[in-house]
């Protein structure tokens, strides 16, 4: 039987597109040998699974998507869809290599030996905190030498996101995403932090620590507004990193609105891999 619990489903068009365009980047995707990606509890519809196909197969053609779900009412509503895909119905394209199967965080995957990247985005945020590390280590059992986990949450339309980048060595990278037209004030991604860190929000956790430093270097920001949002989200990363954040990653990933830390600066007080 699958390992899990159904999730509430809810599923819409580019709704994880920012996340998407991260593991675009990956190391573990850019230099497998059989890339192979997973699409974890990916809801009412199939059409998360293809979209992932898509924007992975511009740097990798030979990525194969498999989209689990415990639910087999949802696994037949996307195989439904992908015969749509195959018949050229639909805007993606018809050879896509995308398969959908009953799986939870058992990771089951018939037609290949591991995953290079698995993708539970939404999935944890019903479970108790006390839960996430036995499924980060059971997913990550079935990663490829190398592969990652993808671990996290977003609001309903993909403005909000973050995520834990999880190998088989234990959580390496905390990401925050925002949509940076309109942003008020990055904290806003507090109510969209992963399942380990959502109730860490509280004074004297690091994460806690990290988005108060983060509004306020935002607040300090503001003069660059004037050149638009983009530029005061840059300005705003590299006042962080002036104070002493170890912020990783390229200006470029700056620029789409991310912020990249090592785990080992925002984990749980307390927190244990082993």
């Amino acid at each position: 039987m699958p390992i899990g619990q159904i999730t509430r489903g809810t599923t819409n068009t580019n709704r994880l597109r920012r996340v998407d365009r991260h593991i675009a980047t990956l190391a573990a995707l850019r230099t497998a040998v059989d890339p192979v990606v997973v699409d974890l509890g990916f809801g009412a519809s199939g059409v998360t699974a293809f979209e992932l196909h898509q924007r992975l197969a511009r740097v990798r053609p030979d990525v194969a998507v498999v989209g689990l779900e415990i639910s087999p009412e949802r696994v037949e509503t996307a195989r439904r869809q992908l015969a749509e895909v195959r018949a050229g119905a639909t805007s993606f394209g018809a050879d896509a290599r995308v398969t959908f199967a009953r799986g939870g965080f058992e990771t089951p995957l018939a037609e290949h030996d591991a995953a290079t990247v698995i993708r539970a985005f939404n999935v944890l945020r019903q479970y108790d905190e006390t839960e996430v590390l036995a499924a980060w280590k059971l997913m990550t059992g079935r990663l490829q030498p190398g592969g990652t986990l993808i671990e996290g949450t977003c609001d309903e339309i993909g403005r909000v996101s973050s995520w834990v980048a999880v190998t088989a060595d234990g959580p390496q990278t905390l990401t925050i995403s925002l949509r940076l037209a309109d942003l008020e004030r990055p904290s806003i991604v507090a109510e969209r932090l992963p399942k380990i860190l959502i109730h860490r929000n509280v004074a004297g956790e690091p994460v806690h620590a990290l988005l108060t430093e983060l509004d306020r270097v935002w607040q300090h920001s503001a003069p660059l507004s004037v050149y638009g949002p983009r530029q005061r989200w840059v300005g705003a990363v590299r006042a962080l990193a002036g104070c002493g954040w170890p912020v990783l990653g390229p200006a470029a990933r700056w620029r789409l609105g991310e912020l990249t830390l090592p785990w080992s600066h925002v984990a749980p007080l307390g927190f244990d891999w082993h």
